[in-house]
């Protein structure tokens, strides 16, 4: 027997987390003697589980902000109408969605009233704002599947029964780790020195980059003990980022992330999932975030949450240092990547703290415990 499956990641993250996921998908559905036949959008990751490329890469997707959104909201709303058309040809029992709230909402809500089956992966963080969403979700998605521990209780406040089965992020590493080359090797195979690295995750969506890297750089120049190597997104060209660059010492490393972080003393990194795979691997962080002044001064009024990184939304309290907006200065960040380098005031601290971060995640399996719950699911459609 088959089962259609259609599946949306409109990220970077949602393609690592969507592909783990469907991996253990197919697994389960090969134990059973079943058949998945599988379309989807998303990523590198996702498509080298699957077999085939997806319908949309998410680098045709990824807006960010609000001025942003609106600035392409033609591109976002010619890809919804395309996605809604595909979903009909294809016909699907169930739909996968993977974070990236803003357009897989809508289509959650769409897909509702055509009948199909809407299991969300990666809850929206309605708990940061727009709580009233709940009583959309509670409408529309048949299932929800959260990733961080406090996400089960905030649903239980509306009534609405959510699973919490660990974040899958723990799975990815625990992958990384058990097959990650020596930092020899790959400071060999990326022609670096034997310096010690600082490393600069700026994102991956070329209006982030181009805000925030500049600033990074330039921070980091008096580190002359260190090199200075920027983790590339594999969809971003060489030649945007020598644009972006320019003058500044720094390499830049394409598809390496995690062999570039277990090689680093510390890094400087955008708010993101990033935040937490850096934490997770136990590398010193300084997280930066900067938006358009209409995104920042909108977003000011709209979200209600302490922090922006996950480190620190996890543990409910600064673990990681924050350097937002105006307070992402030169000065700002070269003064915090001093205090955790080797020998620097909060380092020892930072990496206790990671330590009881890791225990409040619990243990790893998420991605073949959502996988299975997922296609016990799928079974009785």
């Amino acid at each position: 027997m088959s089962k259609k499956v259609y599946v949306i990641a409109g990220e970077a993250s949602g393609d690592l987390h969507g592909s783990n996921l469907l991996k253990h998908l197919y697994k389960n559905a090969q134990s059973s003697n079943q058949e998945l036949n599988v379309r989807f959008w998303g990523g590198d990751k996702m498509s080298e589980v699957v077999g085939f490329l997806p319908v949309k890469h998410y680098k045709e997707l990824a807006f960010m902000g609000f001025l942003e959104v609106l600035m392409n909201i033609r591109t976002i709303l010619r890809n919804i109408s395309f996605c809604k058309q595909d979903i009909l040809e294809f016909k699907p029992e169930v739909l996968i969605l993977i974070d990236y709230p803003g357009f897989n909402l809508r289509i959650a809500k769409w897909a509702k009233s055509h009948g199909i089956k809407v299991l969300y992966y990666i809850s929206p963080t309605v708990w940061a704002w727009k709580e009233k969403r709940v009583y959309t979700i509670k409408e529309v998605v048949d299932k929800m599947y959260c990733i961080l521990p406090f996400e089960k209780p905030f649903f239980e406040k509306f009534n609405y029964e959510v699973e919490y089965l660990g974040h899958p992020l723990l799975d990815a590493i625990e992958q990384y780790e058990a097959t990650k080359i020596s930092v020899n090797q790959f400071l060999s195979e990326q022609n670096l020195s034997e310096k010690p690295i600082i490393a600069v995750l700026p994102g991956s969506r070329k209006q982030e980059i181009r805000k925030k890297l500049p600033i990074m750089l330039e921070a980091l120049k008096p580190f002359n003990d260190y090199q200075i190597v920027i983790a590339g997104a594999p969809s971003m060209e060489a030649s945007f980022y020598k644009e972006v660059i320019e003058n500044h010492p720094a390499t830049i490393v394409y598809g390496k992330t995690y062999d570039l972080l277990s090689a680093s003393d510390a890094a400087v990194v955008t708010s993101g999932t990033a935040t937490l795979e850096t934490a997770l691997l136990n590398i010193p962080e300084v997280v930066c975030y900067i938006t358009s002044s209409v995104s920042y001064h909108i977003a000011k009024r709209l979200v209600n949450i302490k922090y922006i990184s996950l480190v620190n939304l996890i543990l409910d309290r600064e673990v990681v240092k924050e350097l937002i907006q105006h307070d992402c200065t030169v000065e700002n960040i070269r003064k915090e990547v001093k205090l955790i380098l080797k020998n620097g005031a909060n380092r020892s601290e930072m990496l206790n703290d990671y330590t009881i971060l890791r225990k409040e995640l619990g243990g790893g399996g998420a991605s073949e415990a959502i996988a299975e719950n997922m296609f016990q699911f799928i079974e009785r459609l």
